[in-house]
C-alpha cells in the first residue's frame, strides 16, 4: 500500500530551511531549560512522596487541593486515576522532619469521607539526583551505540546523520517539555528512549534505500541519490508514523503516567519522522560533498 506514488519532491532543497528552523526552536528550548522555566521533574528525580488513595464517596481534585492547602501542601500534583474516586497525590520534597503522609491523612480525615491508601512511595533528593544522572547516561549511551552500529552496518557519514537526527529529536522534545512544563518521570525517560529507537527505524529504512540505489547507479550524484531514496520511502514512512500516531493519541486520553508517555510519543513520532527526512539524509549529502571537494 502506497499513499504517495512517484513523488519527485526536492527534499534536500528545503533542508537548509528545515535545519535553521530546528536550530531556532532547539535554541529557544535550551534557553527555557537552563535559564527560564527549567524542567518539571517528578518525584522520581526531585525527591518527594507519592500517595495513591481511593475514596468511598465522590470527591474532586479541587476538594482535595482545598484540604491540602490547610497544611500548606496545595502545590502538590493531584491526578485522578481510572478507578472510581481514585487519586494520586505527589508531594515535592520537604525539608526538616515533616511526615508528609501523616499531614495528608490528618487533613483528609476531616472530610468524613472514608478512604483507603493503596500505595505510598518515598524518594529522597539524593536518590532523585542519582536517577537524573542515570537517565542522562542511558540516553547518551543509547545514541553512542546506535552510532557505532550504523558505522559498521553502513558508513561513518551515515552514522553521523543518524546520531545528529537522534540528538535533534531528544533536544526538540526536551525543549517542548520545558515550555509546557510537562512532568519528567521514569516513564518519560522510557518514552525518550522509545523515540530514539523509533526515529532510528525510519532513518535506517532510508539509508538502506540509499545503499540499494547506489549499487544500481554508482554515477548518480549524492543529492539526487538521497532525494530519490526519500521519495521512494516517504509513503512507508507516513504509513508507519500514522499508525503509531493513532495509537498514542488514543493513549493520550488515559490518565497518570500513561498519558505523559503518550504525549512524549506524540511529539516524538512527529519530530522523528521530520528529522529522518530533513536532518539525517541532508547531513549525509553535505558530508559526501565535503569529501568530494577535498578530493
Amino acid at each position: 500500500m502506497r499513499i504517495l506514488k512517484d513523488t519527485h519532491i526536492d527534499f534536500i532543497k528545503y533542508s537548509k530551511t528545515a535545519v535553521i528552523t530546528s536550530a531556532i526552536i532547539i535554541l529557544a528550548g535550551m534557553i527555557s531549560v537552563f535559564a527560564i522555566r527549567g524542567l518539571n521533574f517528578g518525584i522520581d528525580f526531585s525527591g518527594g512522596t507519592l500517595i495513591q488513595l481511593k475514596f468511598e464517596n465522590p470527591v474532586t481534585s479541587s476538594d482535595l487541593r482545598s484540604d491540602l492547602a490547610k497544611v500548606n501542601l496545595d502545590k502538590s500534583v493531584i491526578q485522578q486515576l481510572g478507578g472510581e474516586n481514585e487519586f494520586l497525590i505527589r508531594v515535592a520534597e520537604h525539608g526538616g522532619d515533616i511526615n508528609v503522609q501523616e499531614q495528608v491523612e490528618s487533613t483528609l480525615k476531616q472530610r468524613n469521607n472514608p478512604y483507603e491508601i493503596l500505595k505510598v512511595e518515598k524518594v529522597g533528593p539524593q536518590i532523585g539526583a542519582e536517577l537524573r544522572k542515570s537517565a542522562v547516561k542511558a540516553i547518551l549511551w543509547a545514541i553512542f551505540w546506535i552510532g557505532v552500529y550504523i558505522t559498521f552496518r553502513f558508513e561513518f557519514r551515515f552514522a553521523m546523520g543518524a546520531v545528529v537526527a537522534l540528538i535533534h529529536d531528544v533536544l526538540f522534545t526536551l525543549g517542548i517539555f520545558s515550555f509546557l512544563q510537562f512532568e519528567i518521570s521514569v516513564s518519560t525517560i522510557a518514552a525518550f528512549l522509545t523515540i530514539v529507537g523509533y526515529s532510528l527505524n525510519d532513518t535506517i529504512v532510508l539509508f538502506d534505500r540509499v545503499r540499494e540505489n547506489r549499487k544500481k547507479n554508482k554515477r548518480l550524484d549524492v543529492t539526487t541519490l538521497v532525494n530519490n531514496s526519500i521519495n521512494q520511502t516517504i509513503s512507508r514512512t507516513i504509513i508507519t508514523s500514522l499508525t503509531t500516531f493513532i495509537v498514542v493519541v488514543v493513549l493520550a486520553f488515559s490518565t497518570g503516567e500513561i498519558q505523559i508517555f503518550a504525549f512524549t510519543m506524540i511529539i516524538g513520532v512527529i519530530v522523528g519522522t521530520y528529522s529522518s527526512i530533513f536532518i539525517a539524509g541532508p547531513i549525509v549529502v553535505e558530508w559526501e560533498k565535503r569529501i568530494q571537494n577535498k578530493k
